[in-house]
């Protein structure tokens, strides 16, 4: 007497749904690798940290948008070569962390995308106020002028610092490789036009009437 198979999934003319449930449960377990972390598709995506990362990005992606603009404004406006050159150094370089912030949205299965940032848009006017009220061709303009554009410094510093951390603590580990690059060249970007500033400018611009 033949013997039903173990192996049979149902009997009659019930419907077979093992495949579908499997296929409904690879869905719902399929996970990103993360560094070393494997998280849910789903829950990623959907999770409140995640979230604020990835507007964090866009807000940034925008910023580094206008920044570029705006050191195109602040180098016709400088005085001295030093600082003009400057700011057509770190024009270029803005533009290369734009690149790279597109490379950090790919990294963790975003598409880049802009968010309106009023941080930087207020920062910025505030530059072009300064170029107002300074006359042309003066150290006190080129000192004003610096300190504008660390102003744009400190706030892009503190923006990927923080986003550097939240990377880490979500194992982005690409992400955090990217923007810790980035970063590290605020900070250097910073420094030099501090130097440039204490080597004679405000010295210089101290002497005039």
């Amino acid at each position: 007497m033949p013997t039903k198979s173990a192996n049979t999934a149902t009997t009659g003319t019930g419907t077979d749904t093992s495949s579908t449930d499997v296929q409904s449960k690879t869905e719902k377990d399929a996970t990103l690798k993360m560094g070393n972390a494997n998280v849910e598709k789903s829950k990623m995506k959907n999770a409140p940290l995640h979230k604020f990362f990835v507007d964090a990005l866009k807000d940034i992606y925008y910023a580094e948008d206008a920044i570029v603009k705006a050191l195109e404004n602040m180098q016709e406006a400088a005085t001295t070569e030093e600082l003009k050159d400057a700011f057509e150094d770190h024009q270029l370089q803005t533009k290369k962390h734009i690149s790279r912030l597109e490379k950090v949205f790919k990294s963790i299965g975003e598409t880049p995308e802009k968010k309106k940032c009023d941080a930087i848009e207020g920062i910025i006017k505030e530059g072009q106020e300064v170029i107002k009220s300074t006359e042309e061709g003066t150290m006190t303009r080129d000192a004003a002028l610096i300190i504008a554009a660390q102003k744009v410094e400190h706030y892009e510093i503190a923006t990927y610092g923080g986003l550097v951390q939240l990377a880490i603590t979500m194992g982005h580990d690409k992400a955090a490789d990217l923007l810790e690059r980035t970063l590290q060249e605020e900070e250097d970007t910073d420094y030099n036009l501090t130097e440039i500033a204490e080597t004679y400018i405000n010295f210089e611009a101290e002497q005039e009437n």
